[in-house]
């Protein structure tokens, strides 16, 4: 078998390397366009990332680490020190309801060939098998796992692989079958009257699917979500709010808050005669600026969303 060395270490390793899932650092830099001298400050000053180490001492990569790097350049991007992103990361890991009875690494493992499946089916441009891979992830894992924890990782990278030779094409076909997927899903928990909650995007600050999956966490349990077109007019929520009269509205935001954002949600508070919440990751990073106001933060974990939401509607949680 072909093998490629790496020039730092002289570490030969399988030139298959997303078939063993494992990445000298050389590849992780190629992968990311982070080079390693950062990836090993990242790991040595910050605490980011926990590479394997082989016997000899060399660093291997997983791509839940790749995944990890690149959410790392996301928070870099929108503003955030790297002083503070293991705090948010460390916030937002997805929450193990089975962890004391499945070691991590192994339900990691079961994740990564679920998303090797998945990333199989979607290079085939194959919708029927994509569809029966779908049907067996929801047979075996929560809704929340199900596209937190390994669809939605496959769909970020296939978002951030846009730039070689077909990744747009893969990038497309994965995004236009969750979306119809996550659309069913919200049409039958609408319930007889989804007027409860209402769910929208700030301007700019999602794709579509990021918007419709968290509407599809906020919706469990309630008696009905209603989403928004993305594009939705921040100055015309209130009269949308007037004529459908929910209980609530969500504003759901994966981007580094600007720095009016709170001044602006508290003036549309008091516009609102419903609760105003926030959610996604601006959620995480605006919550001490909105402390104390009438807006309530849900964070960004389809879980803790939900949880949250739930206990705002009741009264059981204050801002």
């Amino acid at each position: 078998m072909p093998v490629l060395t790496d020039a730092a270490s002289g570490v030969q390793v399988s030139a298959s390397l997303e078939q063993q899932e494992l990445f000298p650092i050389r590849e992780v830099a190629r992968l990311t366009g982070v080079n390693p001298v950062t990836l090993r400050a990242w790991e040595r000053r910050h605490g980011l990332i926990v590479p394997t180490r082989t016997e000899s001492g060399h660093r291997l990569y997983s791509m839940t680490d790749i995944e990890r790097v690149r959410s790392i350049l996301g928070w870099i991007e929108r503003g955030v020190a790297v002083s503070k992103i293991g705090t948010i990361l460390a916030r937002s890991a997805p929450l193990q309801p089975l962890a004391h009875l499945i070691p991590n690494d192994l339900v990691q493992a079961d994740y990564a060939q679920w998303q090797q499946q998945v990333q199989a089916a979607v290079s085939a441009f194959d919708e029927i098998q994509l569809e029966r891979i779908y049907g067996q992830i929801f047979s075996t894992y929560s809704q929340a796992v199900v596209f937190q924890d390994i669809l939605m990782p496959v769909w970020k990278q296939l978002l951030h692989r846009q730039d070689r030779f077909g990744g747009s094409s893969e990038w497309l076909f994965f995004d236009g079958f969750l979306r119809d997927r996550v659309l069913q899903r919200l049409l039958l928990n609408r319930g007889t009257d989804p007027r409860r909650v209402i769910v929208g995007a700030l301007a700019g600050q999602c794709r579509e699917l990021e918007l419709l999956v968290a509407s599809l966490f906020l919706g469990v349990g309630q008696a009905g979500v209603r989403v928004l077109n993305i594009g939705q007019l921040l100055d015309e929520l209130p009269l949308v709010c007037e004529r459908i009269r929910p209980e609530a509205l969500v504003l759901f935001s994966n981007h580094l808050p600007a720095a009016d954002l709170p001044r602006r949600l508290n003036r549309l508070a008091m516009s609102l005669e419903c609760r105003l919440l926030l959610a996604g990751d601006a959620s995480d990073l605006a919550e001490e600026e909105l402390a104390g106001s009438s807006i309530g933060c849900l964070g960004h974990d389809g879980d803790v969303m939900c949880q949250r939401l739930k206990q705002f509607l009741a009264g059981n949680l204050d801002t």
